[in-house]
C-alpha cells in the first residue's frame, strides 16, 4: 500500500487590513512586533468580513526570518463566526524585507510568505474547516495582508 498523494485546492482569500505596528523591542530571540488586524474581507467559496480585532504577533530574528502568529476572526455573510489561528514564516532578501518594514511596495513573488491557518467554529455548515489542513500563500502590503487559502486534499 502507498500513502495518499498530496494536492491542494484553492478555497478562499482573506484580506486582512492592518493597523500601525507596535514594537516591543529586542527580546533576546529577535524583535517582537504586534500588528493589529482592524478589518477586511473574505472572498471565494466562503464570503464575509474580517472582524476588527485580533493581531499578528511577530518575531523578527537576526537573519530577518520572521515568525508569524496571527489570531483573529471573520464573520461569514450568512452569520457564522470563524476563529482563525494562522502561523507561518516570511523570508526573503534583507533589502526587500526592510522595504516592506518601511511600507514600500515589494513584488510578493520575491518574498517567501507561507502560513498554516487553523479554523474553529460551532456553525455546522463550516465544520469542514476544522476537519482539514490548510496552507496559505500570502503577500504583505502597506495596509493589508492577502492570504490565498488552499485545502490540502
Amino acid at each position: 500500500m502507498t500513502t495518499p498523494t498530496l494536492a491542494t485546492n484553492y478555497v478562499f482569500t482573506i484580506t486582512a487590513k492592518i493597523g500601525d505596528v507596535i514594537t516591543a523591542g529586542e527580546t533576546g530571540i529577535g524583535v517582537r512586533r504586534i500588528i493589529p488586524i482592524i478589518g477586511g474581507e473574505v472572498t471565494g467559496a466562503i464570503t464575509g468580513k474580517v472582524l476588527p480585532y485580533g493581531a499578528d504577533f511577530q518575531t523578527i530574528r537576526p537573519n530577518e526570518l520572521i515568525d508569524l502568529e496571527a489570531k483573529y476572526a471573520f464573520e461569514t455573510d450568512d452569520g457564522a463566526t470563524i476563529y482563525v489561528e494562522n502561523k507561518g514564516i516570511r523570508f526573503g532578501p534583507i533589502e526587500l524585507l526592510q522595504k516592506l518594514k518601511r511600507g514600500e511596495p515589494v513584488d510578493p513573488k520575491l518574498i517567501y510568505f507561507r502560513t498554516v491557518p487553523k479554523f474553529e467554529t460551532g456553525h455546522e455548515k463550516y465544520r469542514w474547516l476544522m476537519e482539514h489542513i490548510f496552507v496559505g500563500s500570502a503577500a504583505r502590503h502597506a495596509d493589508r495582508v492577502v492570504i490565498d487559502v488552499h485545502q490540502v486534499v
